[in-house]
């Protein structure tokens, strides 16, 4: 089977690859590693104007509905160009309060939607059975928390808590100096209590998951870019060392894996299965890691480099690969164990 993006799909991967190829995007990266996030807010509010975070609002919170295929094109131009901030996490959060409006508590998604959804508010997420920390919180506007109560694993529960932390824990080193990982504050106001929470929180995982594998597929096609560029002008003996034969192998195993995993992904987004997010998952993550091990390799020591851009996109690959579901939880939910 295969998939096909339509020509306004095209035209909106394009749109936003010019915008973001114009805003200097590894700048902002760079300061968002210090902890000045004001250069990212601006990229942040660009995004917001160009309706990323609308994609996963719906229409009664002044989105433009929820469109999973849309929001994947989206994040793998996020991906490909090294957005900074917890963009996944956002769109999680819009996921979980859209679920938790569907099965009758419409309170939180009416008090944060339309802020999610115009850039004024910057979520992030942290969901009992995903990881202990929130990406980002003290660039947040909100963080949000879900507890499980009586059970265990991706919120899955009989009943759980969606609650406002107050603070946040200290910032944690990570692989990525971009991604500035905490312990959200043990406080905060309850926005709602019960299964439906549960259930809200599963499906925002799953969004995240899929949201996260479009990131991935973007970090390994803007690795495999530089690197073919790289190899066409670094020369050994007089000669392109791309045009060694190890090298093109190299080069086209790392291609084929990004584009077997990229059918994976759009067929994710079409079918919302859980199944089939954990595929695209571990596809994504997997092609994403190995294009950041052939970059670095074919680099050389200039891949070390921290004034190398390259390095921003090198950085990423391991956390994205595991953020969300490790490889391991992934084929685990393939195979239904």
């Amino acid at each position: 089977m295969r998939f096909l993006l339509t020509d306004e799909q095209r035209a909106f991967a394009r749109s936003l690859d010019a915008m973001l190829s114009a805003s200097d995007v590894p700048s902002a990266a760079r300061a968002w590693a210090m902890g000045d996030h004001a250069p990212g807010r601006e990229v942040w509010a660009r995004l917001a104007e160009a309706g990323v975070f609308a994609l996963a609002v719906p229409r009664a919170y002044e989105g433009v509905g929820t469109l999973p295929v849309e929001l994947v094109v989206a994040f793998v131009e996020l991906g490909r160009h090294a957005v900074p901030g917890p963009v996944v996490e956002t769109v999680a959060a819009a996921a979980l309060l859209t679920r938790l409006a569907e099965l009758g508590d419409a309170s939180p998604a009416k008090r944060l939607l339309p802020g999610v959804a115009g850039g004024e508010e910057v979520l992030t997420l942290a969901v009992d059975g995903c990881g202990t920390y929130a990406l980002d919180p003290d660039a947040a506007t909100v963080t949000l928390v879900v507890e499980a109560g009586g059970g265990s694993g991706r919120a899955g529960g009989a009943s759980a808590t969606l609650r406002v932390a107050r603070g946040h824990g200290p910032l944690r080193g990570s692989v990525d100096p971009v991604r500035r990982p905490a312990v959200p504050g043990p406080e905060g106001a309850a926005l709602a209590v019960g299964p439906q929470v549960a259930g809200a929180a599963a499906y925002a995982a799953d969004v995240a998951a899929l949201a996260t594998a479009a990131q991935a597929l973007g970090v390994g096609l803007t690795l495999l870019d530089r690197t073919v560029a790289y190899v066409k002008q670094r020369t050994q003996f007089g000669t392109a060392i791309g045009s060694f034969q190890a090298v093109k192998h190299r080069l086209a195993d790392t291609l084929i894996g990004l584009e077997f995993a990229r059918p994976l992904l759009y067929g994710a987004a079409l079918s919302m299965a859980p199944a089939d997010i954990a595929a695209a998952k571990v596809s994504a993550g997997e092609a994403a890691y190995a294009a950041a091990r052939t970059a670095l390799q074919l680099h050389g020591a200039v891949g070390y480099t921290e004034e190398l851009d390259l390095s921003l996109w090198l950085r990423k690959a391991r956390p994205l690969r595991d953020a969300w579901g490790t490889p391991a939880q992934c084929r685990a939910r393939v195979l239904g164990t």
